[in-house]
């Protein structure tokens, strides 16, 4: 991969996260506007795979994948990051209502939520590319951790959910430092006259940090079980990041009437942990075919979900 792809991207990534802050300024963010921003950044990510589709070979001239393998790759793996991301909206809701985040701050929580999650799964996606040439094995570990994940989630009981105010970070970080009771803002520190003290947005920003370690663990391994080319992972996750905002205030009344979605995420970790097992062998599952497992699966899911539903109020 040339070294100017990465310079592009690098500068790419920053101007659309310039964007996404630019149109949340004033802290709120009305559902029409949060729907035309998703509907932009789905856009965009289709755009960015018809780029790839036309000058793949500019873009990386010793990859050995065809114009139209590495743009089946990028669409099935921003397909799979995002479905997986929207599990976190599930988790975002909870830590908003747990920590009684006000509204007008929450762009902002999220935005170091998305960037966090960008820094971490960009040196995620760098060790694990490395570890993979070095440790062909690696890829029964990543195979294993994903059926594991995927049974977890199925067997999970949607009716416990975690308490995050009580966590042991917030433990942790409440011995350390003095912790006021309400938000100033989007200050994550300020003064009395006993020293310094943290406010609630700092506990609630460790909290969502610890998050995406657990989210990166999870949609790593899923996407190199896709393709192994760095720079085709690290695209598919920034795409299905930027428009997680968004989705995000879609989303937001409406998260509870997704009951098929946690089990849909579960048959499609365990599906991938399956095509991750079976690679190099004659029984190897081709990317279109997980391309259209994937889009299937959420596809019934949410329809299921919304016709289930269909008499709840959002």
């Amino acid at each position: 991969m040339s070294l100017l792809s990465y310079e592009g991207l690098a500068v790419l990534t920053v101007l659309m996260l310039a964007l996404d802050l630019y149109q949340t300024r004033g802290g709120k963010v009305t559902i029409k506007k949060a729907a035309i921003w998703s509907l932009f950044w789905v856009a965009l990510a289709l755009v960015f795979n018809a780029v790839i589709y036309l000058y793949w070979p500019l873009m990386s001239p010793e990859s050995s994948y065809t114009n139209s393998e590495a743009a089946t790759a990028f669409l099935t793996g921003y397909l799979l990051e995002k479905s997986l991301s929207v599990d976190n909206l599930f988790v975002f809701a909870l830590i908003f209502g747990q920590f009684a985040v006000p509204e007008a701050i929450r762009p902002r929580v999220l935005m170091l939520g998305v960037v966090g999650a960008l820094i971490l799964r960009g040196i995620m996606i760098a060790v694990g590319a490395e570890l993979l040439t070095q440790f062909h094995w690696i890829l029964y570990i990543f195979a294993a951790f994903l059926l594991y994940t995927g049974y977890k989630l199925w067997k999970e009981d949607e009716e416990e959910q975690e308490d995050f105010s009580n966590s042991l970070p917030v433990r942790l970080v409440k011995k350390c430092v003095r912790v006021s009771d309400d938000y100033k803002g989007h200050a994550f520190f300020f003064k009395d006259k006993k020293g310094w003290i943290a406010t609630p947005l700092f506990i609630v920003i460790t909290v969502i940090a610890l998050t995406d370690v657990m989210f990166a663990l999870d949609s790593i391994p899923a996407i190199f079980a896709v393709t192994k080319e760095p720079f085709l992972v690290l695209t598919a996750n920034i795409f299905a990041l930027l428009g997680l905002r968004s989705l995000y205030f879609v989303l937001e009344g409406m998260l509870t009437r997704f009951c098929y979605l946690r089990p849909a995420l579960a048959f499609i970790l365990s599906f991938i942990g399956i095509k991750m097992l079976l690679m190099e062998t004659s029984y190897a599952i081709p990317t279109p075919v997980s391309l259209g497992v994937i889009v299937l699966t959420i596809s019934a899911a949410i329809a299921g979900s919304l016709w289930k539903t269909r008499n709840v109020t959002a």
